[in-house]
């Protein structure tokens, strides 16, 4: 792989932005400061290592995997209100929240690979490729914990009193 030219990361770059801002944004819950940090971290992690090893095939996998990873140590390191702090016994905060509220409730009483495994995929929109290969696992084994992390979902979510209420 030669090296990118300045051109070429920029390029990269106005390709790859709304859809890493928007993966982070999600991963943050709307909190801008935190999304911003992250993305900028991102980008900035992504022009040093881009510039001696260059792009990879894949750019927005590769930024998707690196915005991820430093998101948990952010988490770690402050913990702030996030998808874990949710607790899976507290009853909806209000009605009109109450379908995502369902929702988070469910994931969070899922164990936290199952929970990632079923962000990853739906919430970050990455492919099972992508997945299995950031994940060292075989697309047959993230496809078998995607059905089992859906299925744990949906019997959390059955199993949740206001569901009955919110959904048919």
């Amino acid at each position: 792989m030669s090296r990118p030219t300045d051109e070429e990361i920029l390029a990269t770059y106005g390709e790859c932005f709304d859809d890493l801002y928007r993966v982070v944004s999600r991963r943050c819950d709307g909190d801008r400061d935190l999304t911003e940090d992250v993305v900028q971290e991102t980008w900035l992690r992504a022009v040093k290592a881009w510039r001696t090893d260059g792009i990879p095939d894949k750019p927005m996998a590769w930024l998707a995997t690196v915005a991820t990873r430093l998101l948990s140590n952010v988490r770690r390191r402050k913990s702030p209100l996030d998808i874990d702090a949710i607790d899976p016994e507290a009853p909806p905060p209000d009605e009109s929240q109450g379908t995502r509220t369902i929702l988070e409730r469910a994931l969070a009483a899922l164990p936290a690979l199952q929970r990632r495994l079923l962000e990853a995929f739906h919430f970050d929109e990455q492919r099972v490729a992508d997945i299995a290969r950031t994940s060292g696992l075989s697309e047959r084994a993230v496809e078998g914990r995607l059905r089992r992390a859906r299925q744990a979902l949906r019997r959390q979510i059955e199993t949740d009193p206001a569901s009955r209420e919110i959904l048919p």
